[in-house]
This record gives structure tokens, C-alpha cells and sequence, in this order.
């Protein structure tokens, strides 16, 4: 029980602190143009059994504002999904764009295609996008200039993610709110403290000679993202926020939810694990305060998620009810442990609240009073992250994308979404 309350606490503290932090930071004057000679770059998207939204992605790629000559998208297809290689070929691909075919392996996952990709790319430059990404028109610019006004201990550059389709149901709006939190107040603050950062699944951008000293990505993670931002920070690098945006669909059904939320799970689990062979070397490594952080973020994350419900049963007594567990706590205790839950959640509304705002969705913002109905299904899905990590480790859950993909490209176009 204290384990819970303690993981609870640790990680509401860490998020009050990151957005804090936010919030005090000045705004980022807009990038500059600098003179010279363009740098190629490489997008890379990893594709397996999308081929109702392949033709999509090529036509959200093409609306790029970068010199098609030194921009090139590789496309990684799995060897047996026919299917979307041939929905690509069918789509007619224009020049700078290719298939790339990813072998059959011990392991299927996206980091293992993206490895396999990045050896058939030319760009000094090397970014990550999802198969149903919408990003904005002017990102690679923005990326290139963020690169080239910083030093070379700058190696990675985390975009913002958003949704598309954040009035499709509850849940949708749910992930709109937890990604707008996430994204816009958390993950900043986190680079700022000088924490380390774990990186997103899309959005991504690296120096590439960089990502090929640490050796790319790890095949066998099933968040290979997060795994790779711990790496980056080992290695003395730096990750940078960028405030361009990306918007994607909002997997918003109950199941596919659960599934998806579970292979991230089990990926921050995996990669906690690995980290932390040799502690005292990562301590060393890092520094105290990126280590704690990193406890948090991932340690503290996973155990709250797990043991929520135990927490979550201390409400009957709020209700009026005895707890058999509240008896053994000293005098005071267990109301001590409801002002800790309710503060918890008065942290999770006000960033929320904050985050959407900044966000600009047309959602209505009393949406965030909804948001611990929702943090049952994480508990569902960390439940099953903690069975798969026992038992299939390397499996990757794939999520099914295009479902609810009705405005096309709402992020790049601009058209208002409806409110919700």
C-alpha cells in the first residue's frame, strides 16, 4: 500500500514540477532562416498491414515545404504484407519516395524495420513518422533551422503529437487531453529540468551520425522510442522539443485501446529493466537528478499503474464505509491518503485544463473531470504488459490505423474540427 501511495505521490510531484517549469520558461522566440546550403533528409515510416491508409500517408508527405531533391521517404514494408506494398505501388510513388522491404527475422517490430530502413537512406538527417501522421507543412524547415542554430551536443528533436480526432467518442477525447498534458507541459519540462527524455514513437528527428554511434534502435524493444531517449542521455546528448506539430488518429476503441497502452507498457517495463543491470553506472552516468527522474518516470509510472485498484478501495471510507486495511494504518492516515488522491486529481484537471487550452482543441475543456474514469483501462493495460513481459517479451501488439481517419490531413489543412 505505501508502495502505491509512494508511486502515486513521486509522479504527481514529478508532473506539478515539469509543467511548472513550463509554464516559468519564456516562450521560444520563432526560428531564424540561415544562410547555406540545405541538409538532406531522411523520413522513415514503418508500415505493416496499412493499406487503407497507405495512399494517405504519400498524399500528407507530399504537402512537405522541403526541396524534393534533398528529401527522401523509406517506406519499410514487412516481406509478407503484400498488401500495402501494393496499395503504395498503386498510389504511384513519386521519385524521392521508395518501398524498402523488410526481410523475415526472429522478431517483427517497428524498430527492427526502421533499422532495416536506415541502411537504405542517404540523409544526414533521419526522422520517424507513423503511418497515419499528418505533420504540418513547414516541420522539416523548422527541424533543420532548430538543428542548425544549436551545438552538436544536440542530437535528437521531439515534435508535438496530437490527435485529429479528438470528438470521435470519450476515449478520444480522454487521449486528447492526456497527450495534450504530455506533450505540451510535461515532456518540456522534463528537457528542461535536464532530465532524461523519452522520446515519442513519431515525430522524431536525428543527427544521424549520432544515431548511428549509439547503434540505432533496439529490434527487441517494444518502445524503442523511450529506450533510445535513455540513450541519448547515457551518451551525453541532448534532446530538444519542438513546438511543430504532428496530428495523428486517436485509437479510441475499448480494446485496441488496452492493447496499444500495454505494448507501451511493457516497453517502458522492458526498458527500465535493461537500464537499471547496472545502476550504479547509469547514476554515474546521468547524474542523480536524471536518475531519480528516470525511477519516476518509469519505475514509479508502471507501479502506480499496477497498483491503482488498492488505492482506488480506500475511496468507501470518503463513501462513509470501513476499510479492512484503514484499521492497521496509525490515526489519521487514510484521510491523510484521500487528501493525497484528491490532490493528485486536482493536479491531473488543472494540466489538462491548461494543456487543452494551449492545445486549441474545441473540445469542451469540463471533459478533464472525466479523466480517472479513464485510468482503469491503463490498469487493464499494465496488467497485461506485466503478463506479455513474463511471457511473449518481443511481441508487438500492432494498432490498426484509418478507422476514424474521416477529416483528411485536419492538421495540415487547417479546417476547424468539430466540437465535441
Amino acid at each position: 500500500m505505501f508502495l502505491a501511495l509512494g508511486s502515486m505521490a513521486l509522479s504527481t510531484l514529478l508532473k506539478l514540477v515539469c509543467a511548472i517549469a513550463t509554464l516559468r520558461h519564456s516562450p521560444v522566440p520563432p526560428l531564424r532562416a540561415t544562410a547555406g546550403p540545405l541538409p538532406g533528409v531522411s523520413l522513415l515510416v514503418a508500415l505493416y498491414r496499412e493499406s487503407d491508409i497507405a495512399p494517405r500517408l504519400l498524399r500528407r508527405l507530399s504537402r512537405l515545404d522541403y526541396p524534393h531533391d534533398l528529401l527522401e521517404v523509406v517506406l519499410a514494408v514487412e516481406a509478407e504484407d503484400d498488401s500495402t506494398r501494393t496499395a503504395l505501388e498503386n498510389a504511384g510513388l513519386p521519385a524521392w519516395m521508395r518501398i524498402v522491404v523488410v526481410p523475415p527475422g526472429r522478431v517483427r517490430t517497428k524498430p527492427r524495420a526502421l533499422n532495416v530502413a536506415l541502411d537504405h537512406c542517404h540523409g544526414a538527417i533521419i526522422g520517424v513518422y507513423d503511418a497515419e501522421d499528418a505533420p504540418e507543412a513547414d516541420q522539416i524547415r523548422r527541424v533543420v533551422a532548430h538543428f542548425r542554430q544549436s551545438d552538436s551536443g544536440l542530437a535528437c528533436v521531439q515534435g508535438v503529437l496530437d490527435y485529429y480526432n479528438p470528438a470521435t467518442n470519450w476515449i478520444a477525447r480522454m487521449f486528447t487531453i492526456e497527450y495534450a498534458a504530455w506533450f505540451r507541459l510535461i515532456l518540456p519540462g522534463v528537457a528542461r529540468l535536464g532530465l532524461m527524455v523519452p522520446l515519442g514513437g513519431t515525430t522524431l528527428f536525428f543527427r544521424r551520425d549520432v544515431l548511428e554511434e549509439l547503434g540505432a534502435w533496439d529490434s527487441h524493444n517494444v518502445t524503442e522510442d523511450a529506450d533510445l531517449g535513455i540513450r541519448l542521455a547515457r551518451a551525453g546528448y541532448r534532446t530538444g522539443l519542438l513546438s511543430t506539430v504532428t496530428r495523428e488518429e486517436a485509437n479510441c476503441r475499448p480494446f485496441p485501446w488496452v492493447k496499444q497502452r500495454s505494448r507501451w507498457i511493457k516497453g517502458h517495463m522492458m526498458t527500465w529493466i535493461v537500464h537499471m543491470r547496472s545502476p550504479l553506472r547509469l547514476w554515474r552516468e546521468v547524474g542523480t537528478r536524471a536518475f531519480l527522474g528516470f525511477q519516476v518516470m518509469f519505475l514509479c509510472a508502471a507501479l502506480q499503474t499496477l497498483l491503482a485498484p488498492l488505492l482506488w478501495s480506500f475511496w468507501i471510507i470518503a463513501l462513509g464505509f470501513s476499510h479492512p486495511l484503514a484499521e492497521a494504518l496509525p490515526p489519521g492516515l487514510a484521510w491523510a491518503m484521500l487528501g493525497a488522491f484528491l490532490f493528485s486529481a486536482a493536479v491531473d484537471f488543472t494540466l489538462g485544463w491548461l494543456a487543452l487550452k494551449q492545445a486549441g482543441h474545441k473540445i469542451s475543456k469540463f471533459w478533464v473531470f472525466t479523466l480517472h474514469f479513464y485510468q482503469p483501462l491503463a490498469t487493464f493495460a499494465g496488467l497485461k504488459a506485466l503478463w506479455e513481459l513474463i511471457t511473449r517479451p518481443f511481441y508487438w501488439d500492432k494498432t490498426s490505423h484509418g478507422i476514424f481517419d474521416t477529416v483528411e490531413a485536419a492538421g495540415a489543412s487547417g479546417r476547424k474540427k468539430p466540437v465535441g
